[in-house]
């Protein structure tokens, strides 16, 4: 009797061994389907930042376009989209279309920060694309963007006329995000004094 005790513990040890590494892809396939099911818009990823002053941030323009650095001094007074962009990008050239139409409203401007990326390439980016930006700044070694609390690009900052960050958008823009997101969040940012 005993020897049959013996010989179905190691049976039963031997089927929990098993089955526990079932048990955890199941909990984790459970916690994976219950954060697509949830509806949450991932692109809005919290931020320490929001309502906090703007980083300050002074970084050198992009050689060959005439334009002046990221000075976050020029932000005040004035509605200023930050786009966080790079030439390696690919989500950066799907939402540059809508930056540009967006650099043709009179109440904001469009400042971009060019992250970590090389010169001849950021300034064949725009050349390509058409330039959105009436200020770049060059963050060759990322820093500023670590500032900026910068998860990844594209991202984009609306800084208000009080040179706080009212809100930010993680990925690239697309035409609902810039309609149900974006313009409202402008709207807001206009209206304050």
């Amino acid at each position: 009797m005993s020897t049959e005790m013996e010989s179905a513990r190691p049976k039963s040890r031997r089927l929990w061994l098993a089955l526990l590494p079932l048990g955890l892809f199941m909990a984790l396939a459970a916690i994976f389907l219950a954060q697509l099911l949830s509806g949450r818009d991932n692109s809005v990823v919290p931020s320490a930042l929001i309502g906090a002053e703007a980083p300050q941030t002074s970084l050198p323009p992009l050689d060959g376009t005439g334009l002046p650095g990221l000075d976050s001094t020029l932000f005040e007074g004035k509605v200023t989209l930050v786009n966080v962009w790079a030439s390696w990008c690919a989500p950066c050239r799907q939402e540059h279309p809508l930056l540009m139409q967006m650099a043709q409203d009179p109440r904001i401007v469009v400042a971009g920060l060019n992250y970590k990326d090389r010169p001849e390439n950021a300034r064949r980016f725009l050349g390509e694309l058409g330039n959105p930006y009436a200020q770049i700044g060059v963050d060759g070694n990322g820093r500023a963007a670590i500032d900026w609390g910068v998860y990844g690009v594209p991202e984009t900052f609306l800084v208000g006329k009080d040179g706080r960050i009212a809100w930010k958008h993680v990925g690239p823009f697309t035409p609902d995000s810039i309609v149900t997101g974006l313009m409202p969040e402008i709207e807001k940012a206009l209206a304050t004094e």
